[in-house]
């Protein structure tokens, strides 16, 4: 499973990626405000520092909602670097975009997929990557992670290339239980990632070691 993450922050995801493991990252329209990032130019110009950050996907999400408009900024979008995948919205005239992005050798990240339905649709129209928002499913009262396992049955079974990328992330536990379900990618705020690393007993463990240490010096 690849590891991405969801961030627009440019220290967060240098210390992602120092720690060797980071395979991509994935933004949107919020996560750019959060960081004080407004008018085009300077979302375009944080894309290029992102991309010259890290050798991987980078997600670049439109705003538009029509057919033209989504067409429009795809372009532009993915004209910044080779790595960019146009991140589209799960509606209509999203899936009519995907469907001429993948007919003209645009990659993309179907977002907000909250249904098998919603996923195959986006698959068949060649999707790069689509993302199932497992914690807001999560919230809404269903099982995120059911998702998650019916789409990795239902890809296999049908053939679909595309891969799940599984999203909305809200604790390490989670990125486990996607890796089991058997989503292809997990994109995950850092907090998350660095979560990975913390177990009680290997900090009882160093410390004891540590103790032993000093009585050889």
């Amino acid at each position: 499973m690849k590891f991405f993450i969801d961030t627009a922050n440019l220290a967060q995801i240098k210390e992602a990626n120092d720690l060797g493991i980071l395979d991509g990252v994935t933004t949107n329209p919020s996560l750019m405000a959060k960081e004080g990032i407004k008018g085009q130019e300077a979302v375009m110009q944080h894309y290029k520092d992102i991309c010259e950050l890290v050798d991987g996907d980078i997600s670049a999400e439109v705003i538009s909602t029509d057919f033209a408009g989504i067409i429009e900024e795809g372009k532009k979008l993915s004209a910044i670097h080779k790595n960019i995948v146009v991140k589209v919205p799960m509606i209509k005239d999203g899936i009519k975009a995907i469907k001429w992005f993948t007919d003209n050798g645009i990659r993309t990240n179907c977002t907000l997929v909250f249904s098998a339905g919603q996923a195959i649709l986006a698959a068949k129209a060649g999707a790069t990557y689509v993302s199932p928002f497992i914690g807001r499913i999560d919230d809404s009262g269903w099982d995120g992670m059911d998702l998650i396992h019916q789409l990795s049955q239902i890809f296999g079974v049908q053939g679909y290339r595309t891969e799940i990328l599984a999203a909305s992330i809200r604790n390490p536990n989670h990125i486990i239980k996607c890796a089991e379900a058997g989503a292809d990618v997990c994109t995950c705020p850092l907090d998350s990632i660095l979560g990975l690393l913390k177990h009680p007993l290997t900090d009882i463990g160093l410390a004891k070691f540590l103790e032993d240490a000093k009585k050889f010096a």
